[in-house]
């Protein structure tokens, strides 16, 4: 199989190539390559496969919203040859016996399904999981998302064991949860719509609380869905001290505003909740200088009627995976921002290494593992919540206008997505 007449795009920088793919691996890079299946790239670029590192596939327990399956077609779709997939599941990820269920289900995925591992036992934040078996079985990511690990104590105990797991990385879903009481950002427009909301500052506390554990620990911090800009210039700060803190913002963080929340639609309901106008153009910086290094989209699939609820009532969460990519290029590419390239690096080859995930992210060159895709970055398309691939259709997006969406997507060079439609 040839991928013909595309742009290559990797961590090396942009050429002009096609790409050979052949028994899983790419086994040639080069001009006017002819083979027995041929792609058209034309018009498109040719990357690494997404990563993403944060989404909610909510099986088992939850397969009414969304299943591996269900979820792994979405990003597919989108773009994505690997997920990892968080621990808020019912029972929740949090021992070998669920993490191994989880990957056996994921064997017959469209894209890499990676669980992470809860911190603590049920995600209480109370007495920690048993890190080290999950560790045993090829769990790198650690966090209790959905819920913040609040114990100081706790948290550096986990901080303290991850030190002794090869490439394991504690993630903090920050938000002081007796701060963090409403359902909106709490500023202006919480107070003109009356809905109660979740201060700036329950971020930011235990965001600067983790920085000084991870300084003192030496242990990796992840920070989830950054959202403030007091956050970004914390971690920022963190960073420049040599303290080991990586951090992630969701494409709605830097697409919508508090104020998109004036029309009580529960669809844009997000914890950590959408921010200012000031909040989104500090973390569209920190993307840019580096401070924040990766895009993850915290796919959130809820069933219809958890959503068709009043603000206060409704779940919070929206789905990610097929439009994180047009809200980059729209939003970031579009807006000059960054380059292309910039954009996919924060969606691939960073999620990929802070992941610890080799075969994916990697430089497009003979004998890496074939996980690809092929991005057109000027179709301009509508979303229909209807036809999305989840389960779920919260998105506040139906009826708009994006641009940038991915046509193929190659597995282990398996061809899972051509002309934007899944293959199986």
């Amino acid at each position: 199989m040839v991928i013909r007449g595309g742009l290559v795009v990797d961590i090396n920088g942009e050429r002009k190539a096609d790409v050979r793919v052949e028994v899983g691996k790419v086994t040639e890079v080069g001009t006017k390559l002819r083979g027995d299946r041929e792609i058209d790239a034309s018009g498109c670029v040719v990357s690494p496969g997404l990563v993403d590192m944060h989404v909610h596939l909510r099986e088992p327990g939850m397969e009414e919203a969304e299943t591996i399956e269900t979820g792994s077609r979405a990003a597919a779709l989108g773009g994505f040859t690997a997920v990892i997939a968080m621990p808020n599941t019912e029972p929740p990820q949090d021992d070998p016996i669920i993490i191994s269920a989880v990957k056996a289900r994921a064997q017959t995925a469209l894209c890499d399904v990676y669980p992470a591992g809860a911190i603590t036992k049920q995600r209480e934040g109370l007495e920690l999981a048993p890190m080290g078996e999950m560790h045993s079985l090829g769990v790198r990511i650690f966090t209790d998302d959905g819920a913040c690990v609040a114990s100081a104590g706790v948290m550096r105990s986990a901080l303290q064991y991850a030190r002794s797991l090869p490439g394991a990385i504690v993630a903090q879903h920050a938000e002081d949860e007796t701060l963090a009481t409403g359902h909106m950002h709490e500023g202006e427009w919480s107070s003109r719509l009356g809905i109660p909301g979740r201060p700036a500052e329950a971020e930011e506390i235990i965001v600067a609380r983790d920085c000084i554990l991870a300084a003192q620990t030496g242990t990796p911090v992840h920070f989830l869905h950054l959202s403030t800009a007091g956050s970004v210039a914390i971690v920022r700060a963190a960073k420049a001290q040599g303290i080991p803190v990586t951090a992630e913002a969701a494409p709605h963080h830097f697409t919508f505003t508090d104020e998109s929340c004036a029309t009580f639609d529960p669809l844009f309901k997000v914890n950590p909740p959408l921010r200012t106008k000031d909040d989104v153009a500090a973390v569209k910086a920190g993307l840019a200088d580096g401070t924040i290094d990766v895009i993850a989209s915290d796919h959130a699939p809820h069933p219809t009627e958890t959503k068709e609820r009043t603000f206060e009532e409704a779940s919070p969460g929206m789905l990610g995976l097929e439009t994180a990519l047009a809200l980059g290029i729209s939003e970031l590419v579009d807006a000059g921002v960054m380059t292309l390239t910039e954009l996919l690096a924060l969606m691939s080859w960073s999620p990929a290494r802070l992941s610890g995930l080799a075969d994916h992210g990697a430089t497009i060159e003979k004998g890496v593992t074939a996980n690809l895709c092929v991005i057109d970055p000027n179709l301009e398309w509508v979303l229909d919540p209807a036809n999305l691939a989840s389960r779920a259709q919260n998105t506040p997006m139906g009826g708009r206008k994006l641009k940038g969406k991915n046509r193929h997507t190659i597995l282990r060079g398996e061809v899972v997505v051509l002309d934007g439609q899944a293959t199986r």
